[in-house]
């Protein structure tokens, strides 16, 4: 197939003015999958590779030779940003084509959408929250609007695929299926997925079609990676006789962090960078603290932060800053950069301490490197140092050896976490039905289930959960029962749905509006009182009012470095093949070149502890007469398993930190019938339901107070703990040793 004579004339025009030499392999591939068939389409390759353009070249020129009599695309995102983004390069293609587009969001224009509305057509550009909130209030419209809906195009798979917002999309798009009859074909646009089948399964859910998932030849990329390493010494005394509850002898101070901010100030000097961080505290702190340091230097302040605490304001000057090939900004930064908003071209990317996953490390390593450049990452981390230590595995650095981990999965084996699938989302079934009756009215208990339970998300949900949980919303009033036995959302539903916050299926705490006069500053979760100083966007602040009642705190711009907190952050559990790959790097003698002469020496004394202490060859490890280390080289979640069978045996256990690789089991045996115990456990048909879990035990997740506790805990266990897998798991390591 000639793919370019094939594309419609405007795109033709578009490619010759952009000055494109060709069209990219992965272009070439969605084009003859798009104009040769009728499957759904999966895009998976590395940021900048052309994507977008790929999905939407052969989808416009179909628009453009038979324009739909709606709405004929749907452009589906994470983020408003990325919509905002997107729309603008949208437009300057779309410039001599006659097909519309328009952003549908918060902030988007009212009359924009009225216009939509009244003349569908074109492309919408449109949030998972956004199209809750059109099918749950505008259902009428929904139907004129999307009746010849021809394209879906979702962006950032992975990112929905391990998000609640996903099970909630693909709720969505099923509802629009059987309200509007037609099945639009959907394309699936990532840059970082561990297993392709799975999102072509995620993808193709509720419609009947199968997902080609081309292959193109992107060859082999050039990275360049270093490691470097900053410590901070602290001397632990013995202090038995001593009156003093702090027996911490500073000897070296926070000299490793001082050295870490001049490495850093001096590395990204005049190099347009992003420092990325795991936490929203960590990015404030490393900016502020670069501040002060270009300050005393003399040197221009081109730091930036940029979080989901930021105003959109903020972050979008920051966006539009680094953007401009003139600037050379650095710029703090969570997850809210990982995503594919562009920003132009980096000279390099900074991690401070391990990426939460490879996926991350991949999605992060992605965002350097584009136009032709070499993707260039550092990484840079904090030790405190305990010198005589009394723990003997306290002086192996895990966090360390996951960045060596990481690195090397992703980089020698090209491998990344696949998604756990979420097949008991009771709180998202408790959303979907309050969703779909206000949307329809009273309906029967039959014609709701029917409804809500043939969602593809949904299918492993028994009628029995179901009806569980519909006799429980009754109970507590979330729905009602009319005198002609259908049902309506009760009393204390009314409140749930008709809240603005109900479009959303994800945990947001309660912020407080940030306000420099009247210039909106970000947002934080707790109250800071008059005349208390916190750092936000980068800068320090004074609070000089609070309004409670408007949740706004008022504040003036101060000198100095301050500090801010959040009550969440990011969580993240290990797979088993990265903590398998923790245990290669001690017990082997490996290379790796990207690690500093610091960090060569900091990985050979923690092998030499790690191979002295017995923990890569035996189960168990005494720590002490009672307290043992119990090291499978499991997962976080087969971990956590063992666990709780542990505890059903009367034997006290637990993880020490939620990355920890090993359990901390307290049994006044020896090592040898403690590992007999656990030999009996895995050879035993343990049912998950007879463990001894905490009452309140569940996966954390929005509407979780409206869902029957039985049904909280059956969660857990099924998509949560993995008996199985433990088995699995322990069987391939024997075979190891």
């Amino acid at each position: 197939m000639d793919v370019f004579n094939r594309l419609a004339p405007f795109i033709q025009d578009f490619i010759y003015q952009s000055g494109w030499e060709e069209l990219r392999g992965i272009q070439v591939a969605a084009c003859e999958v798009i104009f040769g068939g009728d499957d759904n389409l999966l895009l998976s390759s590395g940021t900048a590779s052309g994507k977008t353009e790929a999905a939407f070249l052969p989808v416009l020129t179909e628009l453009y030779e038979k324009p739909s009599k709606s709405v004929g695309v749907m452009y589906i995102s994470p983020l408003k940003a990325l919509i905002n983004d997107q729309f603008k390069r949208l437009e300057q293609l779309l410039i001599d084509s006659n097909i519309p587009v328009c952003k549908w969001h918060g902030d988007a224009s009212m009359t924009k959408k009225n216009e939509l509305i009244k003349h569908p057509q074109g492309i919408i550009q449109i949030t998972p929250e956004s199209l809750e909130s059109l099918l749950t209030n505008k259902r009428g419209a929904c139907l004129q609007m999307f009746s010849d809906l021809r394209y879906i195009i979702i962006d950032e798979v992975h990112q929905f695929m391990r998000d609640v917002r996903g099970v909630q999309l693909l709720c969505l798009l099923e509802r629009l299926q059987k309200l509007t009859g037609v099945t639009p074909r959907r394309i699936g646009l990532s840059a970082t997925l561990g297993d392709v089948s799975q999102a072509q399964s995620w993808l193709n859910t509720g419609t009947d079609r199968v997902c080609a998932a081309p292959l193109t030849d992107e060859g082999k990329k050039k990275i360049k990676l270093f490691i470097e390493r900053f410590v901070n010494l602290h001397d632990i005394r013995d202090t038995e006789n001593s009156d003093s509850s702090d027996n911490t002898i500073s000897t070296g101070g926070n000299i490793g962090n001082r050295e870490h901010y001049e490495y850093l100030f001096n590395i990204t000097l005049d190099k347009k960078t992003i420092i990325f961080t795991n936490s929203r505290e960590e990015t404030e702190l490393v900016i502020a603290n670069l501040k002060e340091i270009a300050s005393v230097k003399k040197s221009p302040d081109v730091y930036r932060v940029h979080h989901g605490n930021v105003s959109a304001l903020i972050r979008e000057n920051t966006e539009d800053e680094m953007k401009s090939a003139d600037e050379k900004i650095v710029t703090g930064a969570t997850v809210t950069l990982e995503l594919g908003i562009d920003i132009g071209s980096l000279d390099q990317a900074v991690q401070i301490g391990a990426p939460l996953t490879v996926s991350s490390f991949a999605q992060r390593l992605g965002r350097c490197g584009r136009r032709g450049q070499i993707p260039q990452l550092l990484f840079t981390f904090v030790e405190d140092i305990r010198i005589n230590s009394a723990d003997t595995l306290g002086p192996i650095n895990w966090e360390f050896l996951r960045i060596i981990a990481i690195v090397e999965l992703y980089t020698k084996e090209h491998w990344m976490e696949p998604i756990p699938p979420q097949r008991h989302a009771y709180n998202l079934l408790y959303h979907q039905t309050m969703s779909y009756l206000k949307s329809s009215g009273e309906l029967s208990p039959a014609a709701l289930s029917q409804a809500i339970l043939t969602l593809g998300c949904f299918t492993n949900i028994p009628q029995s959960d179901y009806k569980r949980l519909l006799s429980h919303l009754l109970d507590t009033e979330q729905l009602q029962r009319t005198e002609r036995g259908g049902l309506i959302i009760g009393r204390e539903g009314e409140k749930i749905v008709n809240n603005h916050h109900f479009l959303t299926v994800f945990i947001t705490p309660e912020y407080l509006l940030v306000k420099d006069e009247n210039r909106t500053i970000g947002t934080v979760d707790k109250v800071y009182p008059v005349g208390v100083r916190f750092a936000l966007a980068g800068l320090t602040w004074e609070t000089v009012d609070v309004n409670i009642k408007s949740k706004v705190i008022f504040v003036k711009r101060v000198p100095g470095i301050s500090v801010v907190d959040w009550n969440v952050d990011f969580e993240v559990e290990l797979h088993t093949r990265l903590v398998r790959k923790i245990r290669e790097i001690l017990k082997t003698d490996g290379t790796y070149p990207y690690l500093s002469e610091r960090c060569r020496e900091r990985l050979t004394e923690i092998q030499y502890i790690a191979r002295n202490s017995g923990i890569l060859t035996n189960l168990v490890t005494p720590l002490s007469d009672t307290k043992y280390a119990v090291f499978p080289w499991v997962g976080t979640r087969q971990l956590i398993t063992l666990n709780y069978a542990l505890r059903r045996r009367k034997i006290k256990s637990k993880l020490p930190w939620r990355t920890c690789v090993y359990l901390e089991v307290f049994y006044n045996g020896t090592a040898e019938e403690l590992e007999s115990v656990i030999e009996d456990i895995l050879s035993s048909d343990l049912d998950l339901y007879d463990l001894f879990l905490p009452d309140n035990i569940q996966i954390d997740g929005k509407y979780n107070e409206f869902i029957p506790v039985d049904l909280l805990r059956k969660q857990f266990i099924e998509d949560y703990l993995d008996f199985e897998g433990l088995k699995t798991d322990m069987k391939s390591y024997n075979e190891l040793l």
